[in-house]
């Protein structure tokens, strides 16, 4: 056996003996090193004859494949091995306690569409939903709106196309539409969601939530809208007495049209909703334009309704005395540790909405 036959089986020894990472790197670099002991033995080759040179070269070759197949197996062992080790030491024992646990808060908008939701589900609404991008017809033409309404102007309007035939839904009332023209009156529903509009301010944001009411039956009348107004606002302030009082308005997809204030007292610099000399408007409202029941192939000889529409942000603002409405959307995470509700607090009308 040769000098170089002894060192390689000396090598593959080590190789198949070592315990770290280390060590068969560092015998890597001895063996296939510049200076390894392959590289030495090619050297040889210009010492010999063209015949010998090939069967020289071959062995070589065989010898420095068989090294490498060991060292990969061996590496690959020591590797996993550590991995296995690593995962055993650092192995969580989920059944031990969270530590730093801390719950999360519900958006007072999220907050309050639930608490809407749950007063009109008291009185027989359900909850309708639609998409937040609109066609032109759905939220303008069909809700008896004129082309040339201020509304329909792109300084107001986000339009998504040139022809102005695609946008942001500037109302929830698409939805009152799309509800009437899938199905058969009676309809008695509610449509909270987002909404955009060209504005930005203390009181106002490019978009912001709105929930619109609809009902439609026969003989319905503007009594019946302010009995559910009525029921509806002393329900959400949680007060017994409500002062309230519906002032004329023009909105192009009611007729009568009217514009709901109620009263309130400001006692140590806060609103106190109920009775008191001053008013606040809060909603919109009217009996659905005979036109827009035509446009939603709804009879409008047999049938009538109310409809109303809501500032979700608003009613929060006034119900738990945030001030700014770009606050709402700023993601501040201590903002929403202060305002924010409990989770698993759901609003239920027989304990008390936000309590």
């Amino acid at each position: 056996m040769s000098d170089f036959e002894k060192k390689i089986t000396e090598f593959k020894s080590k190789i198949k003996s070592s315990t770290k990472i280390e060590e068969i790197d560092s015998l890597r670099s001895d063996i296939f090193g510049k200076n390894g002991i392959i590289n030495l033995e090619f050297k040889k080759l210009g010492a010999l004859s063209p015949e010998e040179k090939k069967s020289f070269a071959a062995n070589i070759n065989k010898i420095k494949q068989e090294l490498l197949n060991i060292y990969k197996f061996k590496s690959d062992e020591i590797l996993n091995k550590d991995i296995i080790e690593k995962v055993e030491k650092e192995k969580i024992d989920i059944t031990l306690p969270e530590k730093d646990f801390i719950i999360g808060k519900v958006h007072p908008v999220s907050q309050v569409i639930d608490e809407i939701s749950c007063i009109f589900s008291e009185i027989g609404f359900s909850v309708e939903e639609g998409p937040d991008v609109e066609n032109e017809y759905n939220n303008f033409t069909a809700l008896n709106t004129p082309e040339n309404h201020p509304a329909k102007d792109m300084h107001d309007t986000f339009y998504l196309d040139k022809d102005m035939k695609t946008l942001l839904r500037t109302h929830t009332s698409p939805v009152q539409v799309r509800t009437m023209l899938k199905g058969k009156p009676p309809f008695k529903i509610i449509a909270p969601g987002r909404t955009y509009r060209s504005d930005s301010d203390q009181t106002h944001t490019p978009m912001f939530h709105q929930l619109e009411g609809l009902h439609i039956d026969k003989n319905i009348n503007m009594g019946h809208l302010k009995g559910c107004l009525n029921y509806f606002i002393k329900e959400f302030f949680e007060v017994e007495k409500i002062k309230m009082r519906f002032r004329p308005s023009h909105f192009p997809f009611t007729e009568p049209s009217a514009e709901v204030d109620i009263g309130y007292r400001l006692e140590n610099n806060k609103i106190i909703i109920g009775e008191g000399d001053k008013w606040l408007e809060i909603l919109g409202c009217g009996m659905v334009h005979p036109n827009v029941l035509k446009n939603c192939k709804v009879d409008p000889k047999k049938f009538q309704g109310f409809a109303f529409g809501i500032g979700i942000d608003r009613l929060a603002m006034l119900k738990y005395g945030i001030n700014d409405l770009r606050s709402f959307f700023e993601c501040d995470y201590r903002w929403l540790n202060h305002y924010g509700f409990d989770p698993l607090d759901v609003p239920t009308n027989y304990r008390g909405l936000s309590r």
